[in-house]
């Protein structure tokens, strides 16, 4: 029985959701570099662009993740005078990062793919070419998997946005393979190019993507529809006759959520009473959303706020 225990808690320590994003993030970079050396060979001896393009998707990977390395070690940096919610936002700079470096990567693999199209190039050594852009996809795809566990499990903006690149990147390669096989198999070499300008539009797009989630995560998105429904079952356990809540906001900041609303209770009621009712609402809030930070103002029953009205955000 205790052997049976020991190995559960070994398996446990090395799932992927208990791997740290920095430790992660550390293997992208490792990785990066191993599927560039990987990847600009297979080009090299079988001059595709297409194997160009791909390698040099891996060029962003390499940039990418160690910007998400420095962007999450600064999101970890405890609170202080100047930032008092602290540097979670940090990650959101991580993916916005990443999504410009993609786009400027489609760009650049779009532009050497009509240099291709005008002066077709025939394909050499295909063989050893596809077996080396497999085996990096492989060992992208193994990554992209226990990075996306973790980010899961700790709300990293910046390890999803690489993970999901990393994805994006094992689905170019498994297009790039496939487009120099049909090269090999037909003797089409415009299918060469062609399928470098494919990939592209799909790194661009993917690109596109994360920079539009980057922007969103600066901009204090409210919090996902599932966590608010928990808030609103949370506080439905408090309410009462003479307890109710109102001008219930909230915002995401990393991996950090915030609630901020109101309680009114009876003006009669100790202001001791109060708090502890209040301390035990935004206790049984955080309990039951991880990471939350709640707020609440006590009210009178009979006072109302009015801080959302016109005048009031001139």
């Amino acid at each position: 029985m205790r052997a049976g225990l020991s190995d559960n808690r070994c398996m446990s320590l090395i799932a992927p959701q208990h791997w740290k994003p920095e430790g992660l993030l550390r293997a992208s970079i490792a990785v990066a570099v191993l599927t560039i050396a990987l990847k600009t060979l297979a080009w090299w001896i079988t001059a595709s662009v297409g194997l160009l393009a791909d390698a040099m998707e891996s060029l962003v990977n390499l940039a990418s993740a160690a910007f998400a390395l420095l962007m999450v070690t600064i999101a970890r940096r405890p609170a202080d005078a100047e930032h008092p919610y602290g540097h979670h936002k940090a990650e959101y700079f991580s993916s916005g990062f990443e999504g410009l470096l993609i786009i400027v990567a489609a760009l650049g693999i779009v532009w050497a793919a009509i240099q291709r199209l005008l002066v077709p190039q025939p394909i050499d050594q295909l063989g050893w070419g596809l077996t080396l852009s497999v085996l990096s996809s492989v060992i992208n795809g193994a990554l992209a998997w226990a990075m996306l566990q973790s980010a899961r499990q700790h709300r990293s903006i910046a390890l999803e946005g690489d993970a999901r690149h990393l994805i994006t990147d094992v689905w170019t390669s498994a297009g790039v393979v496939v487009g120099v096989a049909l090269v090999a198999v037909s003797g089409w070499q415009w299918l060469d190019p062609a399928v470098a300008i494919g990939v592209a539009l799909n790194i661009l797009r993917e690109g596109v993507s994360l920079m539009w989630k980057s922007s969103q995560g600066l901009m204090d998105e409210a919090l996902e529809p599932e966590i608010m429904a928990d808030i609103e079952r949370t506080l439905a356990t408090f309410k009462h006759p003479t307890i109710r809540f109102d001008h219930i906001s909230s915002r995401r900041s990393g991996k950090r959520r915030f609630v901020d609303l109101h309680m009114h209770m009876p003006a009669s009621w100790t202001l001791g009473r109060a708090a502890a009712v209040r301390g035990s609402v935004e206790q049984a809030l955080m309990s039951a959303v991880p990471g939350l930070r709640a707020t609440i103002q006590l009210l009178p029953s009979d006072v109302e706020a009015h801080f959302d009205d016109e005048e009031d955000l001139i």
